[in-house]
């Protein structure tokens, strides 16, 4: 007798069907919330079902690892300066992990092994640094440095809005809350969140430091300046974001000094 022909008994998986559960349900239930039972159990299958697809958990995250990095572009090293590429990577790379905030702390210690969209990723980011004059023993050292920033900069993104919020203890505390109050005014009065400023600033601190470091090297410093404490955070405004175009940046407010009083207390 023949089978009828319809929806098969169980559903259809592939590596990347399973990758996509698997990120939603990490994206829903947080790490700790990932398991291969959970995941059967959102598939509709058995666990034993995965192995004609994947060879087990780790593979599952590597493919995972892939789908994320599918959307952080890396194509800019190949055409513009190393310092340039890396401030537009740098952008795209915290919006891609801002969108999965749980998949941070499972990816960012697993073994990219397996994951091979990933490295193709990476070895973009690296070609670019050795064109732009890095030495072979700074490079991997240089990408990590500013991969740690944008996925701390990629929490403090969905990071509660009152995380600084001293309440009823400001006065035990009056700088520390005279400071939050100035960054949220800056904030406020450009329409960019506080953690685009954060981000602004330690991004421009960064760049500016690896080219301080690799003219003292004896390589070019790159294309965006000389380098210096904060040395462009005055052009920040001009920097290109993920997508290669400008973006606006909320400067520090310029009326604050080293001898400005923040406490609102009387001198």
């Amino acid at each position: 007798m023949r089978r009828r022909a319809g929806r098969p008994a169980t559903p259809v998986l592939s590596r990347e069907i399973i990758a996509r559960a698997a990120l939603g349900l990490i994206d829903d239930e947080g790490a700790d919330g990932f398991s291969l039972a959970a995941l059967a159990k959102r598939l509709g299958v058995r666990p034993s079902s995965f192995y004609n697809h994947v060879d087990g958990k780790d593979d599952i995250l590597a493919a995972v690892r892939e789908l994320v990095s599918d959307s952080i572009d890396a194509s800019m090293f190949a055409r513009l300066p190393w310092d340039e590429a890396l401030i537009v990577w740098a952008h795209g790379y915290r919006d891609t992990f801002a969108a999965h905030p749980p998949a941070i702390s499972l990816l960012a210690t697993l073994p990219i092994t397996g994951a091979l969209r990933t490295l193709r990723m990476y070895d973009q980011v690296v070609s670019g640094l050795q064109r732009g004059g890095w030495p072979g023993e700074m490079i991997i050292p240089v990408m990590v440095s500013v991969e740690s920033f944008i996925l701390g900069s990629a929490l403090d993104m969905v990071a509660p809005p009152d995380m600084f919020d001293c309440g009823p203890l400001s006065s035990e505390a009056p700088s520390f809350a005279a400071a939050v109050r100035a960054r949220d005014a800056a904030s406020a009065a450009h329409g960019r969140p506080p953690a685009d400023l954060s981000f602004e600033v330690g991004l421009t601190a960064i760049v500016d430091g690896l080219r301080g470091t690799l003219r003292a090297l004896g390589g070019p410093p790159g294309s965006l300046g000389s380098p210096g404490p904060l040395g462009s955070l005055g052009s920040l405004g001009s920097l290109p974001d993920g997508t290669g175009a400008e973006r606006a940046a909320a400067p520090l407010p310029r009326d604050i000094t080293p001898d400005t009083d923040l406490t609102g207390e009387p001198a």
